[in-house]
């Protein structure tokens, strides 16, 4: 599945968006552009010079001298309209601040996205930042950092990186000295760097551009981890091919313990399972996998359950709705996810009475999600649909919307759900009974 760049940036979630950077990130807001255009009028603009080159990517060119000057804009807005100072020698002059700020109400008042090219890089695959560099707006609530990764395994110099001797400092290279990704990792995590002036409350998205040969590729997967916890996603592309290779965003887990397990007689999530709980060893698992956050939703027995988790990493969310049926526990997981992670970019939803489920499976539906980022990703064992299952953020609304005790099964009519064959035959196993917790606890394979 071909991931669009609107798609990969979830523009839905944003409005007024920044492009900081280097190594391509005039093509990625272009790109972007011609893919909202066609749902809306889109405004461009600039809060740093932009090139006589770049002008000509937009549909029309709308310039003004101060404020006053926007008064006539609105007749003017087709297609991309870029808007901005004017043309000193080849090059466009930034819009001022108070231009900036009555072009985001223009276009906010209107629900037009605002696109703002927010730094320069003189055509250079890397960067680093001056005092007053990047100039990003503070209504912005998008902020997208372009790296172009051919400056990868070159020698730092001002030929390669906009700022080389900052780039230095920052990344505790020599001039000279090979530029490597854990040398550039420092710059993009640095608060004087990739972090820089970003307005406290945007998303922030790093693309990993230029990502040319599979080797580049290769590279780009390896930053993610240290990337991961410092932007919202981390996007691998190859932008003048007009390709999204991924896009790397925290996945969570919620694990559903709120049953009474009336039909087994005693709470199955408190079972035994290799000198553990079942719901800790589910817990504990989509810890070890990288699931972040890891929400275990308690009900019946929650006392008891919350013991058996309450020195892990874990959030508890109580579901006093719990009789309702699975789907009460579902919306109470979600709910929390909402509210206190919004960046997030899908859920896990494990269930506590499957313990037997690995790292292996986990980490597969996470790296299948990066590569499409489709809406449901279930794996398919013995042409069976399996536990557990990733929901992307889209489906979220509609997971709320569950009744009972059908689980998310009841929204896979609602969107497409791509399947992860999987030659392990442990994950059709659940315990509803007693006689199926013995053949769990007896299979040594376990």
């Amino acid at each position: 599945m071909m991931i669009s760049i609107e798609r990969a940036l979830r523009t839905s979630d944003s409005r007024a968006i920044a492009f900081t950077g280097a190594g391509g990130k005039t093509t990625a807001l272009f790109q972007l552009a011609r893919e909202l255009v066609e749902h809306a009028p889109v405004v461009v603009t600039a809060s740093s010079h932009l090139g006589e080159w770049q002008v000509s990517l937009a549909d029309n060119h709308f310039v003004i001298e101060s404020p006053n000057a926007l008064d006539g804009l609105e007749e003017k807005i087709k297609g991309i309209t870029l808007v901005t100072g004017a043309f000193e020698v080849n090059r466009t002059k930034p819009l001022d601040a108070k231009s900036l700020n009555w072009l985001n109400q223009f276009s906010k008042k209107r629900s037009f996205p605002l696109l703002i090219e927010a730094d320069g890089s003189r055509q250079k695959p890397l960067k680093a930042w001056a005092e007053h560099e990047p100039p990003i707006p503070a209504f912005v609530d998008q902020v997208v950092q372009v790296v172009g990764l051919t400056g990868l395994g070159k020698p730092l110099s001002d030929e390669i990186v906009h700022r080389a001797e900052i780039f230095s400092a920052l990344s505790d290279l020599g001039i000279g000295e090979i530029i490597t990704p854990d040398a550039l990792v420092r710059v993009l995590t640095h608060s004087a760097g990739g972090q820089k002036h970003i307005p406290t409350g945007a998303r922030k998205i790093i693309v990993l551009n230029q990502a040319e040969t599979t080797e580049l590729q290769s590279i780009a997967h390896g930053m993610v981890d240290p990337l991961i916890s410092r932007f919202d996603a981390v996007v691998v592309s190859c932008l003048a091919a007009e390709n999204i290779f991924a896009v790397h965003e925290p996945i969570a887990g919620i694990v559903i313990a709120a049953g009474a397990s009336t039909r087994f007689g005693k709470p199955k999530q408190l079972l035994d399972w290799k000198g553990q709980p079942f719901v800790r060893a589910v817990a504990r698992t989509a810890l070890e996998a990288g699931l972040s956050p890891v929400i275990v939703v308690v009900g019946a027995n929650g006392e008891q359950v919350k013991a058996a988790v309450a020195d892990l990493n874990v959030l508890i969310v109580k579901n006093a709705e719990w009789k309702n049926g699975q789907g009460s526990s579902i919306k109470a997981g979600i709910s929390k996810l909402i509210t206190s992670h919004t960046s997030t970019g899908g859920a896990i939803f494990l269930l506590a009475d499957q313990p037997q489920i690995t790292t292996s499976i986990i980490r597969a539906l996470i790296e299948k999600h990066a590569e499409g980022l489709y809406p449901i990703i279930a794996p398919l064992v013995l042409d069976q649909r399996a536990n557990p299952v990733l929901f992307d953020r889209v489906s979220f609304i509609d997971l709320l919307g569950i009744e009972g005790d059908v689980g998310g099964r009841a929204i896979f009519h609602k969107h497409r759900v791509e399947y992860l064959p999987w030659h392990d035959d442990r994950m059709l196993l659940d315990v509803d009974t007693p006689e199926q917790y013995q053949r769990l606890i007896s299979d040594e394979t376990l």
